[in-house]
């Protein structure tokens, strides 16, 4: 089976390859790498032993996006990764977020639901609930008004999803609300590549580990919570890619009970960020440069996941520790600057 994997030069997108072709299928990579590069498909080739399909194109063409499912009509399955992702920039500029993040799920959607049999699955986030008022969050949490254009392009994007399932009886979806996808490959050959200044704690502190950053700022020790610092669910990438392949074998099997569908997608446990810190410190034996500023606008207190549902429903649970994916993040950030 052929499935096409949009953004799959990315972080989340290049692990997702990795596991379908172990799972046997056969990877179609579409990506701009407008924050990529093409050299990732030598690492997922080192990986598997074979080379994804890959095209280079912008999903913002319509024309574009049109004659690639012209040529690939075999597709039996999509996972949609492409999208710009920083919370930051999106303030910034919410049109450049709107039109990349909106009409390229749009322009998708159109020509799925021209066919007669299509799952497609939606990288959604944990941002939809914005500062939830009970932890852990189930996904019947009330999804509240985004922080960001970010956040909106997502809740944004489960509306457009939900709405086109609901007038098209033969399209199955599932949108995954992941929370914060960190580590890499075992291998160490595919791992997270932030172009610029990371934007995620969790590359700011392998740079400032391995000397390219001189300093860590920790934005707020005035939370309520244990340490004062902010909490989050900090899920190994392998085991998020995992949970595509699963969400997706579901959709060609036909074993989803409604058209669409929301999982949580989460270790169910919450981390400080000084917890994240000392980690790496344990497996990487390297005492981080970091000091305490102020809170950060926008930063919600606590937001971890409960994962019954995809534990129950989709058979699927996160397996590495927190410790692991740091150790695996640490070798990833030495192997690219050594």
């Amino acid at each position: 089976m052929k499935i096409l994997v949009t953004g799959g030069l990315g972080f989340i997108g290049s692990h997702t390859a990795v596991e379908l072709q172990q799972a046997g299928y056969e990877v179609v990579i579409l990506d701009d790498c407008s924050n990529s590069s093409e050299k990732v498909l030598d690492g997922i080739t080192a990986i598997t032993g074979q080379r994804p399909i890959f095209e280079k194109i912008d999903l913002k063409q319509k024309p574009d996006v049109i004659d690639f499912f012209k040529r690939h009509a075999d597709l039996s399955g999509v996972i949609h990764f492409a999208a710009s992702k920083a919370v930051g920039e999106s303030v910034e500029n919410p049109l450049l977020y709107y039109e990349n993040n909106i009409n390229t799920l749009v322009y998708i959607l159109k020509q799925l639901a021209q066919k007669e049999k299509a799952g497609f699955i939606f990288s959604s986030s944990c941002t939809v609930y914005g500062q939830a008022e009970k932890m852990p969050i189930t996904e019947d949490a009330p999804v509240k008004a985004a922080e960001s254009p970010y956040g909106n392009t997502k809740q944004i994007g489960e509306e457009i999803i939900s709405d086109t399932c609901k007038v098209t009886p033969h399209m199955n979806a599932i949108s995954l609300r992941y929370f914060n996808p960190i580590g890499a490959h075992q291998s160490a050959e595919i791992g997270e590549l932030p172009i610029g200044i990371p934007q995620n704690l969790v590359p700011f502190i392998t740079q400032t580990g391995i000397g390219l950053r001189e300093q860590l700022s920790v934005f707020g020790d005035d939370y309520p919570t244990e340490d004062g610092t902010c909490i989050r669910d900090y899920i190994h990438v392998v085991d998020l890619a995992k949970a595509h392949v699963v969400a997706l074998e579901r959709l060609i099997e036909g074993k989803n009970k409604k058209n669409y569908e929301v999982y949580n997608i989460g270790t169910g446990t919450g981390s400080s960020v000084l917890e994240v810190i000392e980690s790496f410190e344990r497996v990487s034996g390297k005492k981080l440069n970091y000091k305490i500023v102020g809170r950060r606008p926008g930063d919600v207190i606590q937001a971890y996941a409960d994962t019954t549902k995809a534990n129950k429903i989709l058979g699927w649970k996160a397996q590495s520790s927190l410790d692991e994916a740091m150790r695996l993040a640490w070798l990833w950030e030495q192997k690219i600057r050594a």
